[in-house]
């Protein structure tokens, strides 16, 4: 493993220059130990992700973002996981192919991209030959995804706001979209144009996902039409409406209830308008706990 990359950790656009090998924590609540919650086969990505094998997803603890409405918030917060070595996240990813996974899918891996290379390495010299997914919040730094070229199959990053307001609010990044557009550009043109195996499985291909949150409606509609006109057909657009209101959001009245059916209509009907073919949308009662899993170390 790179440990000079964990000594004055930049990994992320935060940059705490925190030594991370001295047990000391970034703004992502982790050191250099590599903590993982859940490693689970998981059936509600989007279709061409889990099929219906499902997607073997790799749940890390931690996160640089924080945001207030987290669904992950256990784990986000560096509150769940057990620390495991690269060699026991190489027969994870090993164990989960043999479980027919789809891929591997790595959420929220940011500010473990030195382990998790060297991981995928050392699987991929014992016989991974399935995908490797990059499931993040889009926060990221162009310099940091670099490093993944060659490693990384699909990227699913989100792109959560454009408007620096609720970014500075809610996950207190105002630089948000600057940092993360730029990141998204870094992972089309690593990536390239979508492509499929004869299932319809994806291979390779950038997935951006918008979660639609209450009251903000206009600033998804912007985030939408930014994604069609700068990159058309090259990237497939996921819009989502399942933002569940859990507890933590009672301090922000605004954000405490779910989107209403004429919200999502409203932002899908928008999305076709412009031309946008090439999307995933979620149907019927998807903001619910239910679709939170359990980060009871399973499968770690």
């Amino acid at each position: 493993m790179n440990d000079e990359l964990l000594k004055d950790c930049i990994l992320c656009p935060r940059e705490c220059h925190v030594d991370r090998t001295q047990g000391r924590k970034g703004y992502c609540k982790e050191t250099d130990e590599l903590v993982v919650a859940r490693a689970a086969l998981h059936y509600w990505e989007e279709p061409c992700i889990s099929g219906e094998e499902g997607s073997g997803t790799v749940f890390f603890s931690g996160c640089a973002m924080g945001c207030v409405y987290c669904q992950n918030h256990n784990i986000a917060a560096g509150k769940a996981g057990k620390v495991i070595t690269t060699k026991r996240l190489s027969d994870i990813f090993l164990e989960l192919q043999m479980k027919s996974a789809n891929n591997i899918n790595l959420v929220t891996p940011g500010h473990y991209i030195p382990q998790i290379m060297d991981a995928i390495t050392g699987a991929r010299r014992s016989g991974l030959t399935i995908p490797i997914v990059f499931n993040t919040s889009g926060y990221e730094k162009v310099e940091a995804l670099k490093l993944l070229q060659g490693y990384v199959d699909i990227y699913l990053p989100d792109l959560k706001y454009m408007d620096p307001g609720p970014a500075s609010r809610y996950s207190n990044c105002k630089d948000y979209f600057l940092q993360a557009s730029k990141a998204i550009e870094e992972m089309v043109r690593q990536i390239g144009r979508p492509c499929f195996d004869d299932r319809g499985m994806m291979k390779k291909g950038v997935i951006v996902r918008h979660l639609t949150l209450p009251g903000y409606l206009e600033d998804s509609k912007n985030i939408i039409k930014y994604l069609y006109e700068t990159y058309g057909d090259t990237i497939f657009i996921s819009i989502m409406n399942q933002y569940t209101p859990l507890a933590a959001v009672e301090r922000y009245p605004e954000l405490n209830r779910k989107i209403t059916e004429a919200e999502y209509d409203e932002l899908v009907d928008y999305a076709i308008e412009l031309g946008v073919e090439n999307g995933f949308i979620q149907e019927g009662e998807t903001a619910s706990e239910s679709f939170i899993p359990e980060f009871n170390e399973e499968g770690v």
